[in-house]
């Protein structure tokens, strides 16, 4: 599934090319996605302005004249611009924006395409996310603060889009391995230190994140459609029985039904 950094690369491909644009006509050849797309979608979005193109955690929001699209991109979705209207299999939606389409791909379907009226931090999708990992107040004080109460594992907590935004399966695992700390390790015990030493390590792992294009494992590719390589400098994600950088050997389990991986001896 596409995190944070995938996300926001899209984002970084699709605003400047289409913010200060109007949709001239919207295609919507399949409105069974994870939740059904809005309907007359084509009716609410056809001659709007689009203001401005946002995200929020793994949502992109695309800002219209008083009204919002929200997109999830969910397991395999994508995004790209062409010069020919949807009609490959899986192009479900195309926004026609001057002379290109914004193809909305998604063979999963486990996306959504929402278009709401209200502000977006009250929609229902978004309204109980916690804060950006990437913002200037997010630090290991508002870090310990989440975690404080949770008895769950720090990994699993830090799924947990409540106590961060954006941070999945890979970021998690590469994060805590910067930081030192056992996926394992109770929540409520990362004090003041390895809060603050775990919050940096999110910011500096996405920032490489986006900065080599994200990681692409089967799907994601950016507006271009072309895959990143951040894959290449992942430290234990998909590493198990290989060496750690510190001598050790990367292991892997099962945690909650997904894989963790990590270092035994530099994580503790």
């Amino acid at each position: 599934m596409p995190e944070l950094p995938e996300v926001e690369i899209v984002r970084r491909g699709i605003a400047p090319v289409i913010v200060g644009q109007t949709i001239d006509d919207v295609i919507v050849r399949e409105r069974r996605l994870r939740l059904p797309v809005t309907p007359q979608l084509r009716q609410k979005t056809r001659g709007q302005q689009i203001r401005e193109v946002r995200r929020r955690g793994k949502y992109l929001l695309i800002d219209l004249e008083g009204s919002v699209l929200i997109i999830h991109l969910g397991m395999s979705g994508t995004l790209y611009f062409s010069p020919k209207p949807p009609t490959r299999k899986h192009e479900h939606i195309g926004w026609k924006i001057g002379d290109v389409f914004l193809i909305y791909n998604d063979p999963r379907r486990f996306g959504c395409v929402v278009w709401s009226s209200s502000a977006p931090e009250t929609h229902p999708l978004l309204c109980l996310l916690g804060p950006e990992p990437l913002s200037p107040t997010f630090d290991g004080i508002v870090l310990r603060q989440a975690l404080k109460n949770k008895r769950t594992s720090i990994k699993t907590a830090l799924l947990n889009g409540h106590i961060v935004v954006g941070v999945g399966n890979i970021y998690a695992s590469e994060s805590l391995h910067k930081a030192s700390i056992h996926p394992q390790t109770p929540a409520h015990r990362i004090g003041n230190v390895r809060s603050s030493r775990l919050a940096d390590s999110i910011k500096i792992i996405l920032h490489q994140a986006i900065d080599a294009g994200g990681s692409t494992i089967r799907n994601f590719t950016n507006v271009e459609q072309a895959s990143g390589y951040f894959q290449v400098q992942w430290q234990v994600y998909g590493r198990g029985g290989q060496p750690c950088t510190c001598g050790g050997t990367v292991r892997q389990f099962k945690q909650n039904g997904r894989s963790t991986y990590y270092c035994p001896r530099c994580q503790r």
